[in-house]
């Protein structure tokens, strides 16, 4: 009887290591960012680069993709390919213009984007009318498991416009809604294969770090970042 009890306690043993050893395989990080991260980020855009711009419009825009950084510095990465801005049919991202300024704020499981902006649109039988105002968009975040990044879709949810002396107001406004969904979609925001440690262990061999979950926690002020990594042996190490 005690030979069989030891028999078995023994079987769980080697079978609670194993189970450890499995689970060691995986580990979770959490990455945090603020509104004061974003806020000085944006502060830096406009303070080192012109203000972004992009046209209005038509299809010009549909095809180009760009990333969080991009959405919230665009000027620093230039046009994108093949896309010119005309004098008259572009938007200006601003830092602030009627008391809105562009940010990032971060409340209950939501991530709000304020839009200041100014610009341009030619108005059949006007002509060029300026315009400014500011978009209250959202962002919705999605892991994408296949390339190990973490994605945000802008939805623009309503235009506030002044300066068209209420001439095409909802047609300009249409065409930012428009304009913006198409440029920005999907952005990229966390690439979270870029994320690596090293251990001081000598002749360890090189192990990968592979994304294959991610939540978020948004509360006021900010945001935690869950991911889950699994280990693995670095073939090319």
């Amino acid at each position: 009887m005690k030979r069989i009890f030891f028999n078995t306690a023994l079987a769980l043993i080697v079978l609670a290591g194993s189970t450890a050893a499995v689970s060691a395989q995986r580990t979770e990080i959490t990455l945090t960012v603020n509104e004061q991260f974003f806020d000085a980020l944006i502060d830096a855009t406009f303070k080192n680069f012109d203000p972004p711009a992009f046209p209005i419009g038509g299809g010009a825009v549909a095809e180009n993709r760009t990333s969080f950084a991009e959405l919230l510095m665009p000027a620093a990465f230039g046009p994108s390919a093949g896309e010119e801005t005309p004098a008259c049919g572009e938007i200006k991202v601003l830092r602030e213009t009627g008391g809105v300024s562009t940010a990032v704020r971060l409340g209950n499981g939501t991530i709000r984007v304020p839009l200041a902006f100014s610009g341009s649109y030619s108005m059949p039988f006007v002509g060029c009318v300026d315009f400014a105002g500011w978009a209250d968009s959202v962002v919705n975040l999605e892991f994408d498991s296949a390339n190990r990044r973490l994605l945000g879709r802008v939805k623009v949810e309503s235009v506030n416009m002044n300066g068209t002396n209420g001439v095409g107001g909802s047609l300009i406004a249409g065409l930012i809604q428009s304009s913006v969904d198409k440029k920005f979609n999907p952005m990229e925001i966390l690439a979270l294969d870029k994320v690596s440690f090293g251990l001081p262990i000598p002749n360890t061999g090189k192990l990968k770090m592979n994304a294959v979950g991610v939540r978020t926690d948004i509360r006021p002020g900010v945001m935690n970042i869950h991911v889950v990594y699994e280990f693995t042996k670095d073939a090319a190490g």
